[in-house]
């Protein structure tokens, strides 16, 4: 019997020895795989919101001319390091989700009177015009003509922050409201905003001309909109009587080039044209009566239940915008609606700028304004890092500014022309019109290469 015990209570032994020896191996082994996770997200979080990434200023293409060194002279922030909020500023979906979902940080509310401006076809345009809150600082009366992006309008926060920094600086403002876009105003034919359309634009412009005689122009478009001013100036040498320059923020330049990368998933672009694609569904059927109706003849043969079921912008534009202006095919839309045709034939200072991490904007649709800018003297290039699409919030550590680093650049770059304007002697003003011939004589050897 005592053998017996003795021999239980050395196997007892043996299991206690076992038990505390593998004991503090467990939670070593779980401490290690919580780090292990929490490194794995760190590393994840570092990588999406870009932490490494370093802060710039705007990659800059230009030539080497008076006006362009008198430009970034008078307009330092072109020059400046460009410094977004610190933990999601570097970030192109966020800066991009932010502008989209909160539209600037404290938006002011600018008052405006609203303009109704019957068209030929029957379509009425709108657009608000916001007087100037101070003198201008050249002394002159010069009004901004505003184009924003798609489906937007004088109401989104953007272009109420934009519109009341400007007033401030002396500028009178007129904002186009897109036809169609806003969600009080009915349609009055069977037609709302395309890509490329410029015809309600050209009738505020016409109506800003007629109605202030003396004013001198500033020609602003954001992302669509930057097509539409662009393909506006273009068209038409007398577009640019009175204009002093144009700013053209975030565009594409090329939808016919643009359609193929917004159907890759690099960059979360084919799921941005989904989102983009659902807010344009709503848009169309919440004027279906007038679209759709039975006066609408350009729109016989369009499938309802294809608009439903689009994914996509390109699916939209085929079945649905195209046939607003005739057009055969989704092609010749938008070979016919992009500025990229047309850009090369404006003459007066233009400032196209972009950013480097805008999802919806491909790098290589970029080539289109960086060629223009080496081939053309009237042109400046401004590339930033960061800024998303339309965001270019700025800040510390996590909480924007109420005004953006693109509210800054558009105003300083109007002021800088502004005082060009008004400095530059009787001569130069010659030049620059010799100038401008000679840019018309090379316009049609450009235009192949900037396709």
């Amino acid at each position: 019997m005592g053998s017996f015990e003795e021999s239980i209570h050395a196997n007892m032994n043996t299991h206690e020895s076992e038990v505390y020896t593998v004991a503090p191996e467990m939670p070593a082994m779980f401490d290690g795989m919580k780090l292990a996770a929490v490194a794995t997200v760190l590393y994840v979080i570092v990588r999406c919101l870009n932490l490494k990434s370093p802060t710039a200023p705007p990659d800059l293409t230009y030539q080497d001319t008076t006006l362009s060194h008198f430009l970034l002279k008078s307009c330092p922030i072109l020059t400046k390091e460009y410094i977004p909020p610190l933990l999601w500023g570097k970030s192109g979906h966020l800066q991009t989700a932010l502008y989209g979902k909160l539209g600037r940080v404290s938006s002011p509310h600018p008052f405006g009177l609203r303009k109704y401006l019957p068209m030929q076809d029957g379509a009425t345009a709108t657009f608000d015009l916001f007087e100037p809150l101070a003198d201008n600082q050249s002394g002159e009366d010069v009004t901004m003509v505003i184009c924003p992006g798609i489906g937007n309008h004088s109401e989104k926060h953007y272009i109420r922050t934009f519109v009341d920094h400007s007033q401030k600086q002396g500028y009178r403002c007129a904002v186009l409201n897109h036809l169609g876009a806003l969600p009080n105003i009915e349609l009055t034919s069977p037609r709302m905003f395309t890509y490329g359309c410029t015809w309600e634009f050209a009738a505020m412009v016409g109506f800003i001309k007629k109605t202030y005689p003396q004013t001198k122009l500033i020609v602003v478009g954001f992302s669509l909109g930057g097509n539409i001013v662009c393909k506006f100036l273009g068209e038409n040498r007398t577009n640019q009587e009175r204009v002093l320059c144009c700013v053209s923020v975030c565009q594409g330049y090329s939808a016919l080039r643009a359609q193929e990368t917004f159907l890759q998933w690099d960059q979360c672009r084919r799921f941005y044209n989904f989102l983009m694609a659902d807010n344009m569904k709503k848009i169309i059927l919440s004027h279906r009566g007038v679209l759709f109706g039975v006066g609408s003849t350009k729109m016989v043969d369009a499938d309802l239940s294809r608009l439903y079921t689009a994914t996509s912008l390109m699916q939209i534009d085929d079945n649905i915008m195209r046939k607003f202006h005739g057009h055969n095919s989704l092609k010749e839309y938008y070979e016919k609606e992009s500025c990229v045709h047309y850009i090369h034939n404006i003459n007066v200072p233009l400032l196209l700028v972009n950013s480097g991490d805008d999802p919806l904007v491909h790098n290589s649709l970029l080539t289109i304004p960086r060629t223009l800018a080496e081939k053309k003297e009237n042109v400046v290039f401004a590339l930033t890092l960061h800024g998303g699409h339309l965001g270019f919030f700025e800040g510390a550590v996590l909480f924007p500014q109420p005004l953006t680093w693109m509210d800054k650049v558009i105003v300083g770059y109007a002021n800088a022309i502004c005082q060009w304007e008004k400095q530059k002697p009787p001569c130069q003003s010659q030049g620059s019109t010799m100038l401008n011939l000679e840019m018309r004589k090379g316009n049609k050897r450009e235009r192949g290469s900037l396709e």
